[in-house]
């Protein structure tokens, strides 16, 4: 299997969404991402009790190992050491950057931000990536305000070396216009939620025919 960058897994950030862990075949429709071109895979179960993340997360992570993608946990940094997951995504109320670094100074650290000041913030303490939205409306980010394109492109051009993943309200078709800005690639629930394998690979392959604009 080819090596690839860290830009290069994050072109398309694959979130579970809060019921993942109930869904029988939510492992073949994973698996159907990740053919598709999805490169990194986010742990997210916020309503679920540790011994869930668990169990759910050595599954998942066996599946991402398979094609070479990121295994990334979010929130919980104990988890993540748990799981020998390949990161953790830090959000607001989560432990500071520079903490986790300190903690663990092999593991891959995402951190959301909103602004510019932030990006630079987050960069110094030691993270690996960022995530930065809402950048359109989304329902499953409805509590967040939206930042558009601009906040997104400022973010990017002031921390040129580091990563920056859009989130929030991203289709295929809505891509070219994020890639556009600078970022890396788009992390997303619904937009990579599909019934089955064939649907899910389909749909990370409607994104990966997108192209930014010239």
């Amino acid at each position: 299997m080819v090596a690839r960058s860290l830009h290069q897994r994050l072109r398309l950030y694959l979130i579970t969404p809060e019921d993942a862990c109930s869904r029988p075949r939510y492992e073949d429709v994973l698996r159907g991402s990740l053919a598709g071109g999805v490169g990194a895979v986010q742990l997210r179960l916020k309503e679920q009790p540790v011994r869930v993340l668990l169990d759910f997360g050595r599954r998942l992570r066996a599946v991402a190992a398979e094609f070479g993608a990121l295994f990334i946990v979010n929130d919980r940094v104990d988890v993540a050491l748990a799981l020998g997951a390949d990161g953790v995504h830090l959000g607001d109320e989560d432990l500071p950057v520079a903490t986790v670094r300190a903690l663990a100074p092999e593991i891959l650290i995402g951190a959301t931000v909103r602004n510019p000041e932030q990006a630079r913030a987050a960069l110094a303490a030691g993270a690996s990536y960022l995530g930065c939205g809402a950048v359109f409306p989304s329902a499953t980010k409805s509590q967040v305000p939206v930042a558009g394109l601009k906040t997104l492109a400022a973010v990017a051009a002031a921390v040129p070396d580091l990563p920056v993943v859009g989130i929030g309200g991203i289709g295929s078709d809505s891509l070219p216009a994020v890639l556009g800005c600078g970022a890396a690639g788009v992390a997303a629930i619904a937009a990579f939620d599909a019934p089955d394998r064939k649907s899910a690979e389909a749909r990370a392959r409607a994104f990966l025919r997108s192209r930014p604009p010239s």
